[in-house]
């Protein structure tokens, strides 16, 4: 027979995971506006954010599984999390700017020297700078996330969940895990869909730039604006 804290510590979990990443626009943002920019497909775009999700829940588990047998007290816990989330919060805002700079910078030298880059370029070797880019930009979003914290998971969830068995901990840990990366790609595909059918003449060069902007304006919401 389920116990009723174990129960409520599911439901929570839920709940939790849902609301924290719905509540949260860099869990969703910054790969839609990627994945538009760069023309990711639906495919990809998916795996990309479930891995990048499955790396930000795995990395809190991780931590609190180890401050668990170790013993280490909860504030200490939540100490090291608020720090890992304004580490997160400077990358993301890094990571924009870069993006955005780039972008712009890109979208001048394509509007108006496109014809000159391309006699003077080595074709070959652009491609291969551009191709090196694209690999670089899933890394990066996964770093963001391996170092972003799940708030509420250590100590609403894992922490109460310890003191039932190992069990309940692992399975708490999971929905809320599931609920996350489930909540990640829904809030991420679906608007995709509605996106990709946007044609604004004339904007599409500055599809980076924006994508940037974008990432930015979430960083500078998380550290400032405590979202």
């Amino acid at each position: 027979m389920l116990d009723g804290q174990f129960i409520m510590l599911i439901g929570t979990a839920a709940s939790l995971g849902f609301l924290h990443t719905i509540l949260g626009p860099d869990h969703y943002i910054p790969f839609l506006a990627i994945s538009r920019a760069r023309g990711w497909s639906v495919r990809k775009t998916v795996w990309i954010t479930g891995i990048c999700g499955l790396a930000h829940v795995g990395s809190s588990v991780v931590i609190g599984i180890i401050g668990l047998r170790l013993s280490y007290r909860l504030t200490n816990l939540e100490a090291f999390e608020a720090f890992r989330g304004t580490i997160t919060a400077w990358l993301i805002i890094a990571f924009g700017l870069a993006y955005m700079a780039w972008g712009i910078k890109r979208a001048v030298v394509k509007r108006n020297k496109k014809k000159v880059m391309e006699n003077l370029e080595d074709p070959s070797a652009h491609q291969t700078s551009k191709k090196s880019y694209k690999q670089l930009v899933p890394w990066m979003l996964f770093i963001v996330f391996l170092f972003g914290p799940c708030e509420p998971l250590i100590p609403i969830l894992m922490f109460p969940a310890a003191n039932i068995n190992t069990i309940s901990i692992v399975l708490v840990a999971g929905v809320f895990g599931l609920v996350t990366i489930a909540t990640m790609i829904t809030l991420v595909v679906l608007p995709l869909y509605g996106v990709q059918k946007v044609k604004i003449p004339g904007l599409q060069i500055y599809g980076h730039a924006l994508a940037g902007s974008l990432i930015l304006l979430c960083g500078i919401g998380i550290q400032f604006l405590g979202l």
